[in-house]
């Protein structure tokens, strides 16, 4: 495997269950520091084994986003005002545009891409990425980079 190829981001439900609670007993240690690992571990359905060995190689994407760049590409339908809605959304949310391209649609599809800069006053960039997918006329969101 390249260095390249090192990190990769993956939809929460293309992740094998065990990762996922890997990720919920991190935050249940987090949340009280009274709670031991076997207790948290029990608490999710895992075995310590199995948090033990998954620990240090998944971070949820939010918990590292504040302060960062995210590059993301829609396809979306060429209609007037699509784009737009999709720019308020960022807004709303308070992240800032940094960069917008836009293709030449064809066949009624036109790809974007766009960078926001993620600030300590936006919301969980998952729920944003997650308000613009779920807007009519969206096609596909995927997160092409975080810097």
């Amino acid at each position: 495997m390249h260095d390249k190829d090192k990190y990769f981001i993956v939809k929460r439900k293309a992740l094998p269950d065990v990762l996922v609670r890997v990720v919920e007993v991190n935050r249940i240690l987090e949340s009280d520091k009274t709670m031991t690992v076997q207790d948290a571990a029990d608490a999710v359905g895992i075995s310590r084994s199995s948090y033990y060995k998954y620990k240090d190689d998944i971070v949820p994407f939010h918990d590292t986003a504040k302060g960062k760049t995210i590059t993301f590409m829609l396809q979306m339908a060429d209609q007037p005002g699509l784009l737009s809605m999709v720019l308020n959304e960022i807004a709303k949310d308070g992240a800032n545009v940094l960069t917008i391209n836009q293709s030449i649609p064809i066949n009624g599809i036109a790809p974007v891409t766009i960078s926001v800069e993620i600030l300590p006053t936006t919301v969980d960039v998952m729920v944003m990425l997650d308000a613009i997918e779920s807007i009519r006329g969206i096609h596909s969101l995927k997160i092409l980079a975080r810097e």
